[in-house]
């Protein structure tokens, strides 16, 4: 329990804030996380516990301690300046608002005693400049945006603020890679990040195909659990192109033509409303329905196949 005398604060107990208190819990740092009822909080414990539990049932639990002294390590405040107080980390999590995000930071940030912490918003792809301009300790404040679920899908992508100071961009990729996530790093702000911009483009021509006419939403689906989802669970686009053909240049040069023609015949940015979305919402509901009860039983199976296939990543690295 090397980082037991460490301490992370969380602020915002849904369902990402849990996810980081478990990840940091099982790298051993003492968690506080804080919300303004105590009612989550106390939903919030049950739930960690509960993961916890099970995940250690399966073998499945991260890290080397136990579930009983990860629990142990996570404890609860409505005092936000309880919770910032000797942090070496502060991870927002509280829902995707602006103005939201901006009284809550500038609360962490005046709670804040030391320059040393890293002050840090979970932000799926609001820019840095838009939430931390206004705070007196902005070279102190950056984004770390986990990919979703953040237990099972390691990848945290680092956004800076302009004025992000470079022992913050360090210590927040140190900190990341030790709690088990893998880091990808953004060398400037760009909104969107790189993770939604890319899931956004794939969305974007994935509706157009149904909208169209052209595909069902079935179907489409079926191209990335049976297609490109397969490769890329283990390569990326770059890797993926390069051994398609003989290197990258090779592939480039028989098919740049053909990328460009295609691009070219995108039609605008989907409108994801009216007819098309209620078919596609009816064509998904007839499989998923859109029940908490159902939506929930759907994510633990989703959940369960991503341990799978982590695990079997890590053994074949292992070879």
């Amino acid at each position: 329990m090397e980082n037991s005398q460490k301490k992370v604060g969380i602020i915002g107990s849904g369902l990402i804030g849990r996810s980081w208190a478990m990840l940091f819990a099982g790298a051993g740092y003492t968690v506080k996380m804080y919300d303004v009822l105590e009612e989550q909080l106390q939903d919030a414990m049950i739930s960690i516990r509960g993961q916890i539990t099970d995940l250690e049932s399966q073998g499945l639990l991260r890290g080397s301690l136990s579930a009983d002294v990860q629990c142990s390590l996570i404890t609860t405040s409505n005092n936000i300046a309880d919770v910032v107080k000797d942090a070496v980390h502060i991870q927002e999590c509280v829902p995707e608002n602006i103005d939201l995000k901006k009284k809550v930071l500038k609360s962490v940030s005046d709670a804040c005693t030391s320059n040393s912490t890293v002050i840090c918003s979970s932000t799926s792809c609001i820019l840095p400049s838009k939430i931390f301009s206004h705070l007196p300790r902005v070279g102190q404040c950056i984004v770390a945006h986990p990919c979703n679920p953040p237990y099972h899908c390691p990848l945290t992508e680092i956004v800076p603020h302009p004025q992000t100071e470079q022992s913050v961009i360090i210590k927040t990729k140190a900190i990341m890679a030790e709690i088990g996530q893998t880091p990808v790093m953004l060398n400037r702000e760009v909104d969107g990040f790189g993770l939604n911009r890319i899931q956004y483009a794939i969305l974007n021509e994935s509706w157009r195909l149904v909208e169209d006419g052209i595909m069902s939403p079935e179907d489409v689906d079926k191209i990335f659990t049976d297609g490109l989802g397969m490769r890329y669970a283990f390569i990326g686009p770059y890797q993926t192109i390069h051994l398609n053909a003989e290197g990258t240049k090779n592939y480039m040069e028989r098919y740049s033509e053909s990328i460009i023609r295609v691009s070219k015949s995108f039609g605008p940015v989907p409108t994801f409303d009216g007819k098309s979305l209620n078919s596609i919402h009816e064509s998904i509901s007839s499989e998923i329905p859109s029940t908490p009860a159902d939506l929930e039983k759907k994510r633990k199976w989703r959940d369960e196949r991503l341990v799978a296939l982590s695990k079997l990543k890590q053994e074949m690295d292992k070879q």
